[in-house]
């Protein structure tokens, strides 16, 4: 493949990541370092997240020990799997957040009672960006770039560039 031929593909592909980086779904692991144990304030957790619809929620603990629930909010609130409406005990659980709603989880072998429970809001996602952005008070257009993805491309741009030995 040419040099010319090997850096149009190349910026094809860096604009293609560029622009999809925006709108990549985000992993919250449930507790952070601090995983899906007993006695951690999973709601203060929760209240410094924020929940898009395709997002995704993980709960990192061990598999022999615990399991996770997605329950209704009586269950979440009496601490009950009857109303499950799902189930995972991998140790390693991606639940993928495909609705604007409040979701609710558990731990149900008894450890909801320690705190192992987590209730979260998906929003829905955000629009996109517009192009250009009308300022009411001097009926100006200002342009609006969007913050990672033009980014990314001028920093990749000019480091194939002058890598390359192109320029």
């Amino acid at each position: 493949m040419s040099s010319s031929t090997h850096l149009i593909v190349s910026l094809f592909l860096i604009s293609a990541a560029a622009t999809l980086s925006p709108i990549l779904a985000t992993d919250h692991i449930v507790g952070a370092n601090r995983g899906w144990n007993p006695n951690i304030n999973y709601t203060l957790w929760a209240n410094n997240q924020t929940f898009y619809v395709g997002d995704l929620i993980s709960f990192r603990y061990q598999k022999n020990q615990y399991n996770v629930f997605e329950v209704n909010q009586t269950g979440y609130d009496n601490c009950t799997t009857e109303s499950a409406v799902g189930n995972w005990s991998s140790g390693k659980d991606f639940v993928p957040l495909n609705e604007a709603k409040r979701y609710y989880f558990i731990c149900g072998n008894g450890q909801c009672y320690s705190g192992m429970k987590v209730s979260v809001l998906v929003h829905p996602l955000p629009p996109p960006p517009s192009a250009a952005v009308k300022n009411s008070t001097t009926n100006s257009t200002a342009a609006v770039v969007p913050p990672r993805g033009f980014g990314v491309l001028v920093v990749s741009f000019v480091v194939i560039c002058f890598g390359s030995g192109w320029m």
